[in-house]
């Protein structure tokens, strides 16, 4: 029987030792980074983020939001605490936000978080030294999907002035025949809804694509797909496939500093810290 290519566990042999791996680099990051932890956006119990802040003054800073993966049902904010090594070596305030997880909640609910969450960044991070209008996201697999709702079009612009999304979903068809739907059994409705293709996106926005090489073949074929969605709406994209990485080795890669993956997050920070914007 033919594996199926979204259960990442069957293709990464060492899933649980990468894994491991993250969450002992964002234990250490919580230990040793500045910060101030489970700031409320919202009032419902998942509704926090945690800020993590580069080392100098605070003032008129950069900013970036980080959205977890886990197919949407799995993990927090915590577990990627490591993402905000990357960020605030780059001279950013870091954002990783936690949301609710299905099957507890369906897919409205957590789209609604995340927005509710950059808009808590809009209105409040001035007050951490943050500068909203230099805002930067990135997100990982399911986390990738959700940011894409961060930066579509609208008559207001997204205030998203750049996005890193990798290994992301950006069609959801094909998961409702995958292991995920005894999991979360997503319905046509939200399959119509939240599939990233079907959407506009916001053409001040840059966005990066990355996938790792060692990804199958949905995650290529589908970031190849949005990137072509994005530009012909305009919007300045790029592709980058990071050689010899896989699913997790690759977000693993996004919280150490100096990898092909940080780098790039990296570049993104500080391209739009220097006046990168459209």
């Amino acid at each position: 029987m033919e594996t199926d290519p979204f259960r990442i566990r069957d293709h990464v042999a060492d899933f649980d030792v990468i894994v491991e791996e993250i969450v002992a680099a964002s234990a250490k990051a919580r230990e040793t980074l500045p910060m101030i932890a489970d700031v409320a956006y919202g009032d419902g119990p998942s509704e926090s983020l945690d800020i993590f802040f580069p080392e100098g003054p605070r003032q008129n800073l950069p900013v970036h939001m980080f959205i977890h993966g886990g197919y949407w049902r799995m993990w927090s904010k915590r577990e990627y605490s490591c993402i905000a090594n990357t960020a605030t070596r780059a001279g950013a305030i870091a954002v990783i936000v936690d949301y609710a997880l299905m099957p507890g909640v369906r897919m409205k609910v957590l789209v609604d978080q995340v927005v509710r969450a950059k808009q808590w960044i809009i209105h409040h991070i001035a007050e951490h030294g943050g500068d909203p209008s230099l805002l930067t996201i990135s997100g990982h697999s399911a986390g990738a999907h959700l940011s894409t709702f961060l930066f579509q079009s609208s008559t207001t612009g997204s205030s998203v002035n750049g996005a890193l999304l990798l290994g992301g979903l950006y069609d959801l068809l094909p998961l409702q025949q995958s292991f995920l739907k005894a999991e979360i059994a997503l319905t046509d409705d939200e399959v119509a809804a939240f599939t990233p293709l079907g959407h506009s996106y916001d053409p001040s926005c840059r966005a990066i694509l990355a996938v790792g090489e060692n990804e199958t073949r949905p995650f290529h074929g589908q970031s190849e797909a949005f990137a072509n969605v994005l530009r012909e709406q305009g919007v300045p994209v790029s592709i980058r496939v990071i050689r010899n990485r896989n699913h997790m080795d690759a977000v693993r890669d996004l919280g150490v500093v100096g990898t092909e993956t940080s780098d790039s997050l990296s570049g993104l920070i500080q391209y739009v810290a220097r006046g990168g914007r459209r």
